[in-house]
């Protein structure tokens, strides 16, 4: 055997090597759990509000459905997110005539001046892996600039005036109620949104194909 394998210094060397490997791969695997954690630092959240049509329709007596449903009331950005759960006997086309008719709602919900209190509608159907969806299909995203908007939009149980409720959203709620199992309701204004770093200097992110 060469004596360059029994030298100490290649012994060395190896030892050397080794400590190294051992370095970076432990690094490696730190890493990950090392590197700071991205924060736009802390929201400021408002008080918990008083929840619930009770809280709801003592605060429009106190100043009054006109004001309470008006698209000044409250401004900003508010998310209405609906889900169903259906009855086992509905069908695909009643399900299908309920999603186009909740959709056309955008267009449908006007004031009596014609302006449209909807921003955008959206829909889709659950498709979770987590095992926290509580049995819910589909949910829609209502989006409206104001609470004001919404509270006009929403109607029953709240506001019981028909001068002061989207007769439209009336309807489709008559309409798809004998085909549902569960609603579940849950709004809230937005208070903050976070966007990756490309996005907030202009450059475009490319969507995956």
């Amino acid at each position: 055997m060469s004596s360059i394998w029994k030298s100490p210094r290649f012994a060395l060397s190896l030892g050397g090597l080794a400590l190294a490997a051992m370095a970076v791969f432990s690094q490696a695997k730190a890493d990950p759990y090392s590197l700071p954690i991205a924060s736009y630092g802390p929201v400021n959240l408002p008080p918990l509000p008083a929840v619930g049509t009770m809280a709801a329709r003592q605060l429009m007596a106190q100043i009054g459905a006109a004001q309470f449903t008006s698209p000044t009331w409250h401004p900003g950005l508010l998310r209405h997110i609906v889900m169903f759960r259906y009855k086992a006997k509905t069908t695909l086309a009643e399900r299908s005539e309920i999603t186009a008719r909740f959709l056309h709602l955008v267009q449908d919900t006007r004031r009596s001046d014609g302006a449209h209190p909807v921003v955008s509608i959206e829909t889709g159907m659950q498709n979770s892996g987590e095992g926290v969806d509580d049995g819910l299909e589909q949910a829609f995203i209502v989006t409206f600039r104001s609470e004001g908007d919404r509270n006009f939009y929403v109607g029953k149980p709240v506001v019981t005036d028909p001068g002061f409720f989207d007769p439209a959203h009336e309807a489709f709620k008559e309409f798809a109620a004998p085909y549902l199992e569960k609603v579940t309701v849950f709004d809230f204004g937005v208070l903050a949104q976070a966007v990756p770093p490309a996005a907030k200097s202009g450059k475009k992110i490319r969507s995956r194909r």
